[in-house]
């Protein structure tokens, strides 16, 4: 796909006003790449002293939203699993309901409510969902963190990816890359666990007896959370996600955007030490 260009042609110049003939036009060519190879970013954690104000809410929505998905699966209901989607046995359990094949129709409704009401947050507060509580926004934070945890922070990273391999380099790296496993491994474990009873494939996974099908999917959801959050990061914003695709047809000039503001402009050049970071 790196080889994947579109080519234009500039329009055929209009005829002179003259009688005299104008000497005739090569045209040119322009290749625009439609994929860009990805660069390493190395964000800033903090502006200032402290988180800013949506950093913040970034944070409450990863608290969350992990609370919920990794709890909900061992909470217990009238001695059953509280959330379970029983594929096997046909049948949903959630909480005090059970869900035959007949009763998919409350499904579908519940989920073209959420589909409509997605597309209001969006319309009226902006990116909500990309920015505050999609998987791949709250993985890669979390990914993130324990990036600046074992590596440090920007500059620390920036000198450690340009510095040679040596002891450091390699524990550190070597130890961001287990984080990450173990993150990545206990999230798939906890997403097949709203399939299987958690308690049973807990017990399963310690002594080594868990179904085939099962250990797939533990290491397939595991692997793709890895790669996601872990390497791809924006890329899969940019170039996998459909939400983004069509996301644009769903704000208008009076949505909550950050942009730039080319009309504003924005001052250049470092800034001083002493300067207050929450004026600028």
């Amino acid at each position: 796909m790196d080889n994947a260009v579109e080519v234009k042609r500039d329009p055929p110049p209009p005829p002179a006003a003259s009688t005299k003939a104008a000497p005739p036009v090569e045209p040119r060519e322009i290749e625009i790449q439609l994929y860009a190879r990805r660069e390493e970013i190395y964000p800033r954690q903090r502006v200032g002293e402290s988180l800013g104000f949506f950093q913040k809410w970034r944070w409450a929505a990863v608290w969350v939203t992990q609370i919920v998905f990794y709890g909900l699966p061992w909470l217990q209901w009238n001695g059953r699993q509280a959330l379970l989607f029983d594929l096997a046995a046909r049948k949903f359990y959630i909480f005090s309901m059970v869900m035959w094949p007949q009763d998919i129709i409350y499904l579908t409704a519940i989920l073209i409510i959420a589909a409509l009401a997605l597309f209001l947050f969006t319309a009226v507060g902006g990116r909500l969902w990309c920015g505050f509580a999609c998987p791949q926004t709250v993985y890669t934070e979390i990914f993130m963190w324990a990036e600046r945890k074992i590596e440090g922070d920007r500059i620390a990273r920036m000198r450690l990816d340009q510095a040679p391999w040596g002891v450091n380099k390699v524990l550190r790296k070597g130890a961001k890359q287990a984080v990450w496993l173990s993150i990545a491994l206990i999230t798939g474990f906890s997403f097949v666990g709203y399939f299987t009873p958690i308690r049973e494939l807990a017990v399963a996974a310690l002594t080594l007896d868990m179904s085939g099908w099962n250990a797939f999917w533990v290491l397939f959801y595991g692997g793709a959370t890895y790669g996601n959050a872990g390497f791809l990061r924006e890329q899969m914003c940019k170039y996998m996600c459909p939400y983004a695709r069509f996301q644009s047809a769903l704000i208008d000039k009076d949505s909550l955007v950050i942009a730039y503001d080319a009309g504003r402009g924005d001052p250049r050049g470092s800034r001083s030490k002493k300067a207050n970071a929450a004026a600028q």
